[in-house]
């Protein structure tokens, strides 16, 4: 389904992006790929984090392309991973891989389901990889987004 096609139906809202609002989002995702590498936390929060940030990268990808997730309706975070390919050019087979950590995700936090380690070590490497297409495309397609601007003095 395009984004045009969300838009419609009430999963994602138009927005625009603000450089600072991308660093800072950035930064965020760097932070919980390096805190998913812990070592000595529990495999759940390094799961956790990993999948944080992979939701935070597409986060980005929307709001690099004029979206944000509708967070009313229910579904975003699915939304969110199914849009990866038109926002930042990722294929099917990463996706459904994201997705299916999303899934797991979901069994921890509502069920209580254990994280075995496996994917405990496939969510960090899909962090990592996808945080890196984040950066590539957001370099590539919005490097505007990438520049600090200086914030607005107030006006008198």
């Amino acid at each position: 389904m395009s984004l045009e096609n969300l838009l419609k139906i009430n999963q994602l809202q138009r927005h625009t992006a603000t450089a600072q609002e991308v660093q800072r989002l950035l930064a965020a995702a760097s932070r919980n790929l390096a805190d998913s590498g812990v070592e000595g936390l529990s495999d759940e929060t390094r799961f956790d984090a990993a999948y944080k940030a992979i939701m935070q990268c597409a986060m980005l990808g929307l709001l690099a392309n004029g979206y944000r997730p509708s967070t009313t309706t229910p579904g975003h975070h699915q939304t969110m991973i199914q849009s990866l390919n038109h926002t930042l050019g990722v294929g099917a087979e990463v996706w459904v891989v994201l997705d299916a950590l999303r899934k797991k995700r979901n069994l921890n936090d509502y069920s209580g389901d254990l994280i075995e380690p496996a994917a405990v070590r496939s969510c960090i490497s899909h962090a990592h990889a996808l945080l890196t297409t984040t950066r590539r495309w957001l370099a590539e397609h919005r490097s505007d987004l990438l520049t600090p601007t200086s914030p607005t003095p107030p006006t008198p």
